[in-house]
């Protein structure tokens, strides 16, 4: 594939719904444009994004699909996103490449979950946006019902350019309402124009002028020519609406249908004269050495590239996908990562459409591209040149919603399981990974159970590794109520030198959080010096492993006031061990209880879903803190839930909001868990 420069590269982000037609739609584009000879079906497995096993077996997108093709002499760089909530870091991904993103929404089921989720991403980072309303051919398919919720939900700029002719079985092409002239689709190699049919001319002529009278209005020049009668020319039109989408403040509506083949091409001719190029977006905020500053997309410049994706392909190994944003980069250049401070030569570059490879003579900025078998970089790393420490500002991460725990069917894959969840990690930021030193859990967290299936799926089809999935366990702690005292004595005699330790220690209870402390009051020498520290010892020993209830003690104070030594068995094992047979029997005495911790959630869902959600919380032993508005009408509820009742809070909080709800959720604090539960959580610990 040639070289483009900036002006004439589109980078699209087709995002929305799943099952709202993104990758038949890709696929269309694909195929209109002559870089695909046969159009595939999702329904057949066959399409050019939608390559994974997982994917084909699935009839769903699972990951971020690039696929670049040519029209009209300019570069589309289409980025095909998943429409199912769990892959919702893919959308993030793509969003922060893009230059435009095309909202896709079914003609037949409407405005959805994900085109409201996809919506507010892109509004958050002002990127441009457009529709496409797709399955016009489908039955009980409405462009006016579609039209209308989209204009509902996301307000007066959203504007429609084109409206479709004939209704679900008879559609057949759309009306331009920028040329006011009908294109038909009736089976030929090409459509044709003609005049707007006589059944739809009057409100074709009124969604025009209202079209026309909402572009002008933002040129004042425009605007006194058409309040003067004066006619606007199409391209007048076109470049002034081109300039409201790369300000983000109007939204085109197109139309027609990915199967059918109508209206495709119209979309990609759309693409290039309304959609904004690299040089129409804002330069990339960078960090230096010096602050903060920007890098404008100019060829000639510094080389900067920014790794936004990789993957891990089994025949040419990993694939680190790349968008220049600086210079011009070319195969066997050496670029330093400056994270890791390793230099790293590019060996060769290519594109991929899907899963196949086009090589590339050189990469300029605006474009997106793919080196292999980059050594030490990973997604999110900055690509610069040598001595020139320069880090593309990072977005904010994606807060994971849903752990699971882990662990190899085999005992010999511990190693590789961890070696193979980096990998996997590296290629889903949306992923990730930790050990529980005190659960001794392997903890996987992601976006949702689908995402988690499909990892431990991956984990087996790419590395060979099987895992067994398990209950989160829950981190418990122990602490007392009241003061106990009690004699720690350790006796042993053997054959030779015996073991003798005696330690009377008092217990108490100490503000919540506030930890542990030993105090001596040793006096007279009843325990001598050198022995003290094991007393302390033992205690810690025995607090850090199991209480009563089998979890470890906080928020004690213990105090050695008195003890027996001999001169000849004594020890400092066996005063560790008087330690820690006094610890128990005094924690015993002084009214044990289980503490369990408490998250705080910050919830946020349209305010029609507050009432069941601020009920759920309830029926989770949860304490609502407050509310206050959100951006969009939306809701914030905050509340103080106990960790147990919220390790699936993801799949219920989607149940009852209709995915439309999200939160986020962070350790708070521990509190005393009610004595109805106790036997019950005491039970599982000992299974």
């Amino acid at each position: 594939m040639k070289s483009f420069p900036p002006a004439k590269i589109r980078n699209v982000a087709l995002v929305g719904h799943g099952g709202a037609g993104k990758t038949s739609l890709a696929e269309a584009l694909l195929f209109c444009s002559g870089a695909i000879s046969r159009l595939g079906r999702v329904e057949d497995g066959n399409t050019t994004t939608d390559f994974d096993p997982e994917e084909v077996r699935r009839r769903l997108s699972l990951s971020l699909s690039l696929a670049p093709f040519e029209h009209d002499g300019f570069k589309i760089n289409l980025l095909d996103a998943p429409g199912y909530a769990d892959f919702v870091g893919d959308v993030h991904t793509a969003l922060r490449v893009a230059d435009l993103a095309i909202l896709v929404v079914s003609a037949v089921e409407g405005v959805e979950v994900q085109t409201e989720v996809a919506w507010r991403m892109a509004a958050e980072i002002g990127l441009p946006r457009m529709f496409f309303i797709n399955k016009l051919d489908r039955e009980r398919a409405s462009f006016d019902r579609t039209l209308a919720q989209l204009q509902e939900r996301f307000g007066a700029g959203v504007a429609p350019l084109e409206l479709p002719i004939g209704e679900e079985a008879s559609f057949r092409g759309v009306a331009d309402l920028l040329t006011d002239t009908a294109v038909f689709y009736d089976g030929g190699p090409k459509p044709t124009i003609a005049e707007i049919p006589e059944d739809m001319a009057e409100r074709e002529h009124a969604v025009r002028d209202n079209l026309v009278e909402g572009i002008v209005v933002a040129d004042d020049d425009l605007t006194m020519r058409y309040l003067e009668g004066e006619t606007i020319t199409p391209k007048e039109l076109e470049d002034t609406l081109a300039k409201g989408v790369a300000e983000a403040s109007v939204f085109p509506v197109a139309c027609g249908s990915a199967t059918k083949m109508i209206g495709i091409d119209r979309l990609a001719q759309f693409i290039v004269e309304v959609g904004p190029s690299p040089l129409d977006r804002p330069p990339v905020s960078v960090e230096a050495p010096g602050g903060a500053t920007e890098v404008a997309p100019d060829p000639s410049g510094q080389p900067l590239a920014l790794v936004y994706r990789t993957l891990a392909d089994p025949y040419v190994g990993k694939v680190s996908f790349v968008k220049v944003l600086s210079g011009t980069i070319r195969p066997d250049s050496t670029l330093t990562n400056p994270r890791t401070h390793s230099d790293e030569k590019l060996h060769n570059l290519f594109t991929m459409r899907g899963k196949e490879q086009e090589g590339l003579s050189e990469l300029p900025a605006g474009d997106i591209g793919a080196v292999a078998k980059l050594s030490d970089t990973s997604t999110g790393d900055t690509l610069a040149p040598k001595g020139t420490p320069v880090v593309v500002t990072p977005p904010e991460p994606l807060i994971p919603v849903l752990t699971i725990a882990i662990q190899p069917k085999s005992k010999g894959d511990e190693d590789k399981l961890m070696t193979s969840l980096h990998r996997l990690q590296d290629e889903d930021q949306a992923l990730q990974v930790r050990r529980d030193d005190e659960t001794h859990q392997t903890l996987l967290s992601g976006m949702g159970d689908t995402h988690l299936s499909i990892v431990t799926e991956r984990l087996h089809r790419k590395f060979g590794v099987d895992v067994v999935t398990e209950d989160v366990r829950v981190p418990y702690r122990e602490t007392i109520t009241s003061s106990a005292e009690a004699e720690g004595k350790y006796k042993k005699q053997t054959g030779g030198h015996g073991q003798f330790g005696v330690a009377f220690l008092k217990v108490e209870p100490m503000e919540r959080g506030g930890g542990f402390e030993f105090v001596d009051k040793i006096v007279g020498g009843a325990i001598p010096r050198q022995f003290i520290p094991a007393v302390e010892k033992g205690v810690l020993e025995t607090m850090s492993t199991a209480g009563v209830f089998g979890y470890p003690v906080v928020d004690v104070r213990v105090t050695v006031f008195d003890g027996k030594f001999h001169p000849v068995d004594s020890s400092e094992m066996s005063f560790k061990m008087a330690g820690s047979l006094g610890f128990r029997e005094a924690m015993a005495k002084a009214g044990p209880v289980l503490l369990e911790p408490i998250s705080l959630l910050e919830v946020t869902v349209p305010i029609a879903y507050q009432g069941d959600v601020m009920g759920d919380l309830n029926s989770r032993r949860g304490r609502v803190q407050g509310t206050e508005m959100a951006a969009m009408g939306e809701q914030m509820i905050t509340a103080l839930v106990p960790t147990s009742e919220v390790l699936r809070y993801a799949i219920d909080l989607r149940s009852i909001t209709g995915g439309r709800g999200r939160f986020t959720v962070r350790h708070d604090h521990y509190d005393v868990l009610p004595s109805h539960l106790v036997d019950r959580v005491a039970k599982a610990t000992s299974e």
